[in-house]
């Protein structure tokens, strides 16, 4: 993926971590170099049982019980995420695993 590039509306799932807005998890509705839009989104705020971003984007997480991960925006407009620095793709096996994780409510 190029940064100049702009990839608009993609139905696979990607890992983003920015530089002040956490780590999300969700589709590109729209990116173009360190700017996305992101539907389907779900804030990753604490992840067990993987030992990086790049394991949680390949494998999921071993320890689903022990995860944080927070309810999903679900709205046609998106997230908008500024400062992005990393998008990881998901397969198909962390994207099942990843959405089947139970939401994080206080």
């Amino acid at each position: 993926m190029k940064k100049n590039n702009i990839i608009k509306k993609n139905e696979k799932y990607y890992i983003f971590r920015t530089y002040s807005a956490g780590v999300w998890f969700g589709n590109i509705k729209y990116l173009k170099g360190t700017i996305a839009i992101v539907t389907n989104a779900r804030r990753l705020w604490y992840w067990a049982g993987a030992c990086s971003l790049s394991q949680l984007a390949v494998d999921g997480t071993k320890n689903p019980d022990e995860c944080k991960f927070a309810v999903t925006i679900i709205d046609s407009e998106g997230v908008y995420l500024p400062q992005i620095i990393e998008v990881l793709p998901c397969t198909p096996t962390a994207t099942k695993n990843i959405k089947s994780v139970k939401e994080w409510k206080k």
